[in-house]
């Protein structure tokens, strides 16, 4: 729009030089230089006084061209300046603003791209108070995000210097939701080439996209229609488990949550059973399954099952209640002598 206007005003001073040689020209019946160079001094106001000397329908034709001149060159200023700050200017303030982002991203979510499924995957980090960055190539798309105050850059996640933008090598997981099944797989092998240990979920529009996926490094694999239709054949099958799943993940007013604590080396709870780390009683919150390190999954662990270093446990309950299990979780609280957890106050 403003390169519009701008041309339309360049566009109306070239048309008052014309008007201005041609009026003197039959006015005064002066020659073409002469016109010309009288039109030049009267818009640029640069008074080197008449020559030859105006009669009076020269000086009034003058005054009109004083004054057409000056709205003219006052408005290409305008709309100059106006342009140089919205494209200098401006610009310069969104990289450095970009800048400023990504120097403070750290342990990090990617969400790369600003569509559907994007949003939905946004609006949930957002509810849990995650860390994320979003990137997308469409500037609507990254405009929309800027309105819902996301971290947002304008970029192709699926080359190495847009993703290092937004601090790959600091990330701890990237998610995928690019319209195409070729770009997932091209962010993915990017991410992972500049990242190894970045955890990678991609979004797959069918199976064999989804074997691709993984064998391109893919951690996780989603298909909204594979997903989909699972879940509606559930919601039809078992509507009240449904239920109760859909208030435990969905974002929003949950009673319960589902979280997973990691077991490392400094963890008070290593060779302990589960009987004898107490979780249940000092809590309330309820082991649902472990992991162990070698990917096999013990669903409803018994009183009796050792905890390990490395075991990834999945738990249930409240806000308060898995606040409490972190807290007994943290190397800060291990047990010296007696394998008693103290009780959390």
């Amino acid at each position: 729009m403003l390169r519009l206007e701008l041309s339309l005003g360049v566009l109306s001073l070239v048309s008052l030089v014309l008007v201005g040689t041609i009026g003197y020209q039959w006015i005064e019946g002066w020659n073409g230089l002469n016109s010309l160079f009288m039109t030049i001094m009267i818009l640029t106001t640069v008074g080197f006084g008449e020559t030859p000397p105006l009669d009076d329908k020269g000086r009034v034709f003058a005054i009109s061209l004083i004054l057409l001149g000056l709205i003219s060159i006052s408005y290409i200023g305008n709309r100059f300046t106006q342009a140089l700050f919205q494209g200098y200017f401006q610009e310069v303030i969104r990289l450095r603003q970009q800048q400023e982002i990504m120097e403070s991203l750290n342990q990090h979510y990617i969400v790369c791209g600003f569509g559907r499924t994007g949003r939905q995957v946004t609006s949930e980090f957002a509810e849990e108070g995650v860390p994320f960055v979003v990137i997308d190539n469409d500037p609507e798309q990254v405009q929309a995000a800027k309105h819902m105050n996301y971290k947002t850059i304008l970029g192709d996640a699926t080359l190495d210097e847009a993703l290092q933008r937004v601090g790959i090598e600091r990330a701890i997981c990237l998610v995928c939701t690019l319209p195409s099944d070729a770009e997932n797989l091209y962010t993915v092998l990017s991410a992972k080439t500049l990242n190894p240990k970045v955890r990678a979920i991609a979004r797959a529009s069918n199976e064999e996209a989804i074997q691709k996926m993984r064998r391109g490094g893919a951690d996780e694999v989603i298909s909204p229609y594979i997903t989909g239709g699972k879940r509606m054949a559930a919601a039809a099958l078992r509507p009240q488990v449904m239920d109760f799943v859909d208030g435990i993940l969905s974002s929003g007013n949950r009673s319960f949550y589902i979280e997973e604590f990691r077991l490392d080396a400094d963890c008070p709870l290593v060779g302990f059973t589960l009987h004898e780390a107490r979780l249940r009683s000092q809590t309330g919150a309820l082991v649902l399954a472990i992991r162990r390190t070698d990917g096999n999954l013990l669903g409803g662990p018994s009183a009796d099952t050792m905890l390990v270093e490395g075991d990834l446990l999945i738990c249930m309950g409240t806000s308060e209640q898995l606040r409490e299990l972190n807290q007994i979780l943290s190397p800060l609280n291990r047990p010296h002598k007696a394998p008693r957890l103290p009780r959390s106050t």
